[in-house]
């Protein structure tokens, strides 16, 4: 169970055939192989070997795609970082995951040696290799560590996701066999390499001798652009967040056309999705749509095919049931399983679930979601909400912890709480600052101040400087008020 093999094995069977569409063109199967053979030669030179990790530092192209396959032909490990992230932050990754190599492109080289040092061992991207030679491909086991995907942190600290090849190619087989994937497929791929949604995108294509064509970050929510693509590239699988969705239908104009005759499976997840929508989205395509869930600990591990009877509810369709060959279940605050009609929280465990967190114990057992569901007729689930702070904006799980550290960190800046307003593709972050003595942060100055430590996704929205914080009797924050205030000043500005 190699997830590189998958490339391997469809360059020898289709080695002409489109594999990776990207900004710069084309790479058949054949030109995308050898570059991850010659990506993987320039590694091993640099002393990358089984069990090593290794930092991808770059915006989404084929040359990454190509490395993530290189670096699992040592048998190493890759840890993809969202291109947008300041340099500080990648630096702090690598050192967290002892990373042995880092891939970078030419225009960040020089900002990463400043913070990561000149001793650390680096390749240029941009930097032609030669296609000659032997590739390796070193036999993996299937629990070996295949890729580590950073997820935010409740203490401020980024947490890396261990996912075995086992893990991932348990949920990619599965996916092959929902779609009845074909080497005529065209994967549309929208989610950031560092979103576990990704893991579909890029190797189903690759198991069938399918193509993927990589949405650039720019175009991420661009309605009108996605729309277009959807069309001129004749996707036949798109797997996005609702927030996507919503925008190409609501500002994209996706309503307005004939339904694409190419489309033939629309996949979401990350995020509930307002059932007015997906009733709009059912009317428009015959295609069918798949509800997919799962924390990044455990991949997809529930699905939902929407059926006629989910769209006269008045909230999100569901989950559904166990996918993957996961175990899923509910557990009662009480410690008890919960039946039909309760609440409890989701509990999962199979081939999909985590190693564990980097430098952490390993993952041993069910893990448990943090996600509180609640037991349908016939055993599928409802998604409920979150029990602790971590939410969702605009597909990305966010810690709110880990954001109100990196503004904690301003020196203008004495308490801080971050909250969401508004859902869905209006969702927002939103910050009360309540500054030091005699200090008055200013908008432009905090959001510079949180590029430098955390990915675009995670920088406030808005800032309101309050003079304290509310608590409530027990002395937490009460952020239901505190997203009471901040509707309450939007309406007196507007």
């Amino acid at each position: 169970m190699n997830l590189h093999r998958r490339l391997i094995d469809s360059a020898a069977r289709r080695p002409d055939a489109p594999a990776v569409v990207d900004e710069a063109g084309t790479r058949t199967y054949r030109e995308l192989d050898d570059l991850a053979g010659a990506i993987a030669r320039r590694l091993a030179a640099l002393g990358v070997r089984r069990g090593d990790r290794v930092v991808l530092w770059a915006d989404k192209s084929a040359a990454v795609v190509a490395a993530m396959q290189g670096v699992l032909r040592l048998g190493a490990a890759y840890v993809p970082v969202d291109g947008a992230s300041p340099a500080g932050r990648v630096a702090a990754l690598a050192r967290d995951c002892g990373a042995r190599a880092v891939c970078v492109g030419d225009a960040r080289l020089g900002a990463l040696r400043a913070e990561l040092g000149a001793d650390a061992e680096y390749l240029d991207l941009d930097v032609p290799l030669a296609a000659d030679g032997p590739s390796p491909d070193e036999t993996c086991e299937p629990d070996d560590l295949a890729f580590i995907l950073y997820t935010s942190g409740s203490t401020g600290t980024p947490k890396g996701v261990c996912i075995s090849h086992r893990a991932a190619l348990a949920f990619v087989d599965w996916a092959v066999g929902l779609l009845d994937a074909t080497s005529a497929d065209r994967f549309a791929n929208h989610a950031p390499f560092t979103f576990d949604l990704s893991v579909l995108d890029l190797y189903a294509p690759l198991t069938v001798g399918a193509s993927v064509h990589l949405i650039p970050a720019a175009l991420g929510y661009a309605p009108g652009q996605l729309v277009d693509l959807l069309y001129e590239r004749e996707i036949t699988v798109w797997y996005s967040v609702p927030s996507v969705l919503i925008l190409m239908m609501r500002d994209g104009g996706l309503l307005d056309r004939a339904p694409s005759a190419a489309l033939r499976a629309v996949l979401f997840a990350g995020e509930p999705f307002p059932i007015p929508y997906v009733r709009r989205l059912a009317d428009w395509t015959s295609a069918p749509l798949f509800n997919l869930y799962g924390p990044t600990e455990t991949n997809v591990c529930t699905f939902h095919r929407v059926e006629p009877a989910d769209l006269g509810r008045d909230r999100p369709v569901p989950i559904g049931r166990p996918s993957c060959g996961d175990d899923v279940w509910a557990v009662r605050p009480d410690g008890a399983p919960a039946a039909e009609g309760d609440e409890g929280e989701l509990m999962v465990d199979g081939p999909t679930v985590m190693l564990g967190y980097w430098g952490g114990e390993p993952q041993r057992g069910a893990y448990a979601t943090g996600d509180v569901v609640r037991v349908l007729p016939g055993g599928a689930f409802d998604y409920v909400g979150r029990r602790d702070h971590m939410v969702k904006v605009r597909g990305h799980r966010i810690e709110l912890g880990e954001v109100e550290a990196a503004l904690a960190a301003h020196p203008d800046v004495d308490q801080v709480s971050v909250v969401v307003a508004g859902t869905a593709v209006n969702a927002r972050l939103v910050a009360f600052i309540v500054p030091g003595p005699g200090r008055a942060p200013g908008v432009l100055e905090l959001k510079e101040h949180s590029s430098r430590r955390l990915p675009r996704y995670m920088i406030a929205d808005r800032f309101h400087l309050v003079p304290e914080l509310p608590r409530t009797r027990n002395g937490k924050v009460d952020r239901t008020l505190l997203v009471e205030r901040h509707v309450e000043r939007t309406v007196s500005v507007t």
